[in-house]
């Protein structure tokens, strides 16, 4: 199982593995063709942008050496943890996971453990979204990933069942932090965990 989802990753082909939070639809994200069959597979517009989940923070700041100063330190607050955090991504590296905004990226380190930190930890990084089908419920459990995503994907690995709550999802590309989605914890406390590298408080997202 482990050695089938590494090489298929590898290969550029989807995977469906467990994070810290709900089960994530993965690939190599150092190719813009996987990651837009990714997209497509999960029927989710291209335009929308797609994590970086990274295996630590080392791995993260390798494949995004832009991510110092202010981003570095609230990467190093906040993570390892069940965050999505939007940074600046001046060099516009891996346009293809940025949607329609190339000069900024999201960013994962989950808290793995088992089968999925082994598939991580040696593949380094994925490309991941929700093993869901666009705006269906976020799967907890194996059963739970649509039987038409788990019968294109390459590898399957299973973690039991999960939190089930994705990631709480913040961004910090402006002056002001912008809570883009409430999740596994909430928004509050990774800002107040952060307060002393941010101006005033979060803007709620529209």
């Amino acid at each position: 199982m482990i050695e089938e989802a590494v090489e298929a990753i590898r290969s550029g082909q989807p995977v469906v593995l467990p994070t810290d939070t709900v089960y994530g639809l993965c690939t190599t994200p150092y190719h813009g063709d996987a990651v837009r069959r990714l997209a497509r597979l999960k029927g989710r517009d291209e335009a929308q942008p797609i994590a970086l989940l990274a295996a630590s923070i080392d791995v993260l700041f390798d494949c995004v050496p832009e991510l110092f100063g202010r981003s570095g330190r609230i990467i190093r607050t906040l993570l390892p943890g069940p965050y999505t955090l939007v940074l600046p991504n001046p060099a516009r590296r891996y346009p293809w996971l940025s949607g329609a905004r190339p000069d900024t990226i999201g960013v994962r380190v989950p808290e793995l453990e088992g089968p999925a930190a082994d598939v991580l930890g040696r593949v380094g990084a994925v490309a991941a979204t929700s093993a869901n089908l666009h705006g269906r419920p976020d799967p907890r459990a194996l059963d739970e990933v649509p039987t038409e995503l788990r019968d294109r994907v390459a590898a399957v690995v299973d973690g039991g069942e999960l939190p089930g709550t994705p990631s709480t999802a913040i961004d910090f590309t402006g002056d002001e932090p912008v809570v883009l989605r409430e999740g596994a914890v909430p928004a509050d406390k990774a800002l107040e965990r952060v307060s002393d590298l941010l101006g005033p408080g979060p803007t709620p997202r529209p």
